[in-house]
């Protein structure tokens, strides 16, 4: 059922007979329902319905870093919107008959926050990943200060799975040591990281791949 919100001049939502109401870049529109097809997909509408989902299937594991980190909150492009198209594009990978992704040019973040210059990663005892970065030389601005926060990511492909934690440490830090499960020792895993402004709401940097590691059992 449809609902009419200003009178029969006015827009609006959902299913009225043949008819989808719906809000569209700041207007209403209205389209047509799909007629159902018949006809078998082609290789390529299977190619991309494959890849379609395969990027959406990865990227809901890690939603709320998009929503929060990625791009602009534009009516025309959400940010899970901006993010399915980049790794589209950029990160599927084919591999013989298949297609995989690529997990070096995952990215949860964009944004104009300056990341540090050295980025690093070793592993240490107790299923621990240090995540290390340096300390620039210079004086605090809008796009580098001493408090922004260190967000990290892990994808563990062995488990299938994201380790994730905000707000890990302050710039200023250094390093942070991120305690794994303990069921991924011996595991190799996937690191990310980026910052963000704790002074300027919104103000992130990108995300970076920092390398792929493997972790040390207890």
């Amino acid at each position: 059922m449809g609902i009419i919100r200003q009178g029969i001049l006015g827009g609006f939502r959902k299913k009225t007979g043949t008819v989808v109401g719906a809000r569209y870049r700041n207007r209403d529109v209205i389209r047509g329902l799909p007629r159902p097809s018949s006809k078998p997909a082609t290789e390529l509408q299977t190619s991309q319905r494959s890849r379609f989902g395969l990027v959406t299937g990865v990227l809901s594991w890690i939603s709320e870093y998009i929503e929060l980190f990625y791009g602009n909150r534009s009516d025309a492009n959400s940010p899970m919107n901006e993010a399915v198209a980049y790794h589209l594009k950029e990160a599927i990978k084919v591999v013989g008959s298949s297609i995989e992704m690529d997990y070096t040019k995952l990215m949860f973040a964009r944004g104009r926050l300056k990341l540090p210059p050295t980025l690093r990663l070793a592993a240490s005892v107790e299923g621990k990943v240090d995540f290390e970065w340096s300390n620039e030389v210079g004086a605090d601005n809008k796009f580098r200060d001493a408090t922004d926060m260190a967000n990290l990511l892990v994808y563990n492909p062995a488990k299938d799975e994201f380790v994730s934690l905000m707000a890990a440490a302050p710039r200023s830090a250094g390093i942070f040591k991120l305690q794994l499960p303990l069921e991924y020792g011996e595991d190799d895993v996937y690191c990310y990281i980026n910052f963000s402004s704790t002074l300027t709401k919104g103000l992130v940097s990108e995300s970076r791949y920092v390398g792929k590691i493997q972790i040390v059992a207890t």
